[in-house]
C-alpha cells in the first residue's frame, strides 16, 4: 500500500470530504521529483475541526490546496459532498468552489492592496451573482460585523492601511462570503502577534458555531491546535503518523514524532525542566525520502523493520491510530 493505512476512517456519520491515497508530486528536473504528499487518506464529519499538524516541509499546505485542486493531486481520490473532484470537468469543478473556500497563511499579500475592503468582499459576490446592489452592500456590513469590523470605518479603506490581525479578519469574511460548506485554515494565526492569535482562534470558533462551517485547520503549533481542533492529524515527510483526539494525542501520545512536536510547547513554568535532544538531526529530502517508515532516521526506537517495512495506522486505544512498528507506551 502506498499510504499509511485506512484503519482511521469512518464508514458512518455525515462525511463533507472522504481523501483517499492522495498523492502530490512536483517534477523539478528530468529526473527529480518532489515527493509532497504520498498516500494520504483521512475523512471529514460535518461541524468538526481537523487539525493538520507537522513541522514546516511536511506537506501540510500542499495537502490543503490540493483537496481544493490548486494543483490538482498526482493520484488519488478527493470525494466531496458524494461528488469525486478529481475527474470533474474544469466548468462542474468551478460550480463547487462556492462551497469550499480556504484562509491563506499570510493575511496582508492575500488581499488585493488596490482595492478597498468593500471591493474585496464583494467580488466573489458580483461573480456568483448574490443579488443586486443594495444586497450585495448590506452583505458586506454583516460579513464585517459578523468578524468585529465597523463596516462605516474599514469599508472604504485598503488592505495596507490595516494590522495583520485586521485583515485576517477581512479574510475570514471574505471566505464566508458564498457560504461555504468547509473552510481550509492554512496557519491562519502562525503570522500574528500571541495577543492577536486568540482572538482570531476564538473568531474562527465563533463563526463556526455560528454558519455551521466545516473546518480543516492547517498548522505547525499543537499549543493552538489543541484549543480549536475536534480531532488532530499528525503529518511527516508527506505521511501520516498519528490520529486522535487533542486531549488523547497530548495525555497519551504514542508515535515518537508526535511526542517531540508535544514536548517542544513552550509552558510557563520556571520550574519546569528543559527538554533537550528530542530530535536529532535534520529532515530529510522529500525528493528521496528513507525506505519504510520516513521517521526512522530520527527516531531513537528504529530497528531494521523500521527501515524495510512501511509501518501502517491501526487502533491502539478508542478512536487514536498511530503508524509505528514501536509505539510508545
Amino acid at each position: 500500500m502506498a499510504g499509511s493505512g485506512k484503519a482511521h476512517m469512518r464508514p458512518e456519520g455525515d462525511r463533507v470530504l472522504v481523501v483517499e491515497d492522495l498523492t502530490v508530486e512536483f517534477k523539478i528536473a528530468k529526473d527529480k521529483v518532489v515527493k509532497a504528499v504520498s498516500g494520504v487518506s483521512f475523512d471529514l464529519i460535518r461541524g468538526e475541526t481537523l487539525a493538520v499538524v507537522g513541522e514546516s516541509g511536511c506537506g501540510k499546505s500542499t495537502l490543503g490546496k490540493a483537496i481544493l485542486q490548486l494543483p490538482k493531486p498526482t493520484s488519488g481520490s478527493v470525494n466531496f459532498l458524494s461528488e469525486e473532484l478529481t475527474t470533474m470537468s474544469k466548468h462542474d469543478l468551478r460550480e463547487r468552489r462556492p462551497s469550499m473556500q480556504m484562509i491563506f497563511q499570510d493575511p496582508v499579500s492575500s488581499l488585493d492592496p488596490r482595492l478597498p475592503v468593500s471591493e474585496v468582499l464583494a467580488e466573489p459576490l458580483k461573480v456568483w451573482n448574490k443579488g443586486n446592489q443594495v444586497e450585495i452592500d448590506a452583505k458586506i456590513d454583516e460579513l464585517l460585523n459578523a468578524v468585529n469590523l465597523d463596516p462605516k470605518v474599514v469599508r472604504d479603506r485598503r488592505s495596507y492601511e490595516f494590522s495583520g490581525g485586521q485583515c485576517q479578519r477581512i479574510s475570514i469574511a471574505r471566505s464566508l462570503a458564498l457560504d461555504p460548506t468547509m473552510i481550509i485554515c492554512d496557519e491562519p494565526v502562525s503570522a500574528l502577534d500571541v495577543s492577536v492569535q486568540a482572538q482570531i482562534l476564538n473568531l474562527l470558533q465563533d463563526m463556526k458555531d455560528r454558519y455551521g462551517l466545516t473546518l480543516i485547520f492547517i498548522s505547525h503549533d499543537l499549543a493552538v491546535v489543541k484549543a480549536v481542533s475536534t480531532r488532530v492529524m499528525v503529518m511527516y515527510l508527506g505521511k501520516v503518523c498519528e490520529v486522535a483526539p487533542p486531549d488523547e494525542l497530548y495525555l497519551n501520545t504514542k508515535h515518537h514524532y508526535t511526542k517531540a512536536l508535544v514536548g517542544s510547547v513552550p509552558i510557563p513554568d520556571p520550574d519546569r525542566a528543559v527538554t533537550k535532544g528530542l530530535i536529532m538531526g535534520e529532515p530529510p529530502s522529500p525528493m528521496n525520502p528513507p525506505s519504510g517508515c520516513r521517521f526512522r532516521t530520527r527516531c531513537p526506537a528504529a530497528t531494521e523493520l523500521c527501515a524495510n517495512e512501511e509501518p501502517q495506522l491501526r487502533e491502539v486505544s478508542l478512536g487514536h491510530f498511530v503508524a509505528c512498528h514501536h509505539p510508545i507506551d
